[in-house]
């Protein structure tokens, strides 16, 4: 009579014979351990994809003749990673220069005072020019200024709702600074009519080098426009900007390819109303005045 085979003694037949015979004993497949996500610009910027592979072995960076490093950066972000020098260079108290989604900018560390004074003597500005910051997000913008209006029930509107809806982008905003912000970056000397007055414009910048270089670090960028040492006019192309800036001490420059010509918005928004004193880049919104807009409504008001 035959009998019935059970499937489990089979089974276990075999795996014995497999230990028996096997040189390694039988693993199952593990589930891989789970890792925290790290933000899109943190990837973006130590990702180690098969371009940086292949090149691993080759010179990223060329420095001049003076020791001022240079690095080109592809705008679509796909070799971000090698922004790490310029970070290095930063938290070192270096003093270079970085696209944003205007014209190029030269920047430092916002709490290294030997470097701004470095930055005012590289850029030829005198201590009583304001100095603007590049933020990493709003939480900077609220701890080195008083920030933006939220409105009131006597009908002031709420700036701070409007505002998020256009940065980050191509705006410059005035705000009255806090304490937290150091004084160099600020008007001060009784020769300008801001003695009185602790302001400073912040910006956030819509350009993914400039982003990937502010996640990167811990604290906000002091920055200043590029332009020609002669003339009041922006200089738009890395290139001509490294010629001219290399030999007066500059640090580092990356090459984000040539800007265009227009430069941020700059709204004052330390008054009743959001007011434009330079037109740039950035589109008058409807929340926004001019100067003659404003005092078109001081003239009504005092009719």
């Amino acid at each position: 009579m035959a009998t019935t085979a059970n499937p489990a003694t089979d089974l276990f037949s075999r795996l014995s014979f497999r230990r028996a015979v096997s040189p390694s004993p039988l693993r199952l497949p593990s589930r891989p351990a789970r890792t925290p996500r790290l933000s899109s610009a943190i990837v973006a910027l130590h990702k180690r994809n098969p371009k940086r592979l292949k090149y691993a072995s080759q010179r990223q960076f060329t420095r001049g003749d003076g020791g001022m490093l240079r690095v080109t950066v592809e705008p679509s972000g796909e070799d971000f990673w090698k922004l790490d020098p310029v970070v290095d260079l930063i938290n070192s108290g270096a003093v270079g220069v970085i696209p944003t989604d205007t014209v190029y900018s030269i920047v430092c560390d916002l709490s290294n005072n030997d470097a701004i004074e470095r930055l005012r003597r590289i850029k030829g500005i005198v201590n009583s020019k304001p100095l603007s910051i590049l933020c990493r997000s709003l939480r900077d913008i609220d701890t080195y200024t008083t920030g933006f209006p939220l409105g009131t029930n006597q009908g002031q509107a709420n700036i701070f709702r409007a505002v998020k809806r256009i940065l980050p982008g191509p705006y410059t905003c005035i705000l009255p600074a806090t304490k937290e912000l150091p004084k160099q970056c600020i008007k001060h000397g009784s020769s300008t009519r801001y003695a009185k007055r602790r302001q400073v414009g912040v910006r956030m910048p819509d350009d993914p080098i400039c982003q990937a270089i502010l996640q990167n670090l811990e604290e906000p960028l002091i920055c200043t426009s590029v332009k020609y040492l002669s003339e009041d006019e922006w200089m738009l192309d890395p290139v001509y900007i490294a010629d001219i800036y290399e030999p007066l001490g500059l640090d580092f420059i990356v090459d984000g390819g040539a800007r265009i010509a227009d430069p941020s918005t700059v709204v004052d928004m330390t008054g009743s109303y959001p007011t434009i004193i330079r037109q740039g880049k950035g589109p008058k919104l409807d929340w926004m005045v001019t100067g003659t807009d404003q005092e078109a409504q001081s003239t009504l008001k005092a009719v």
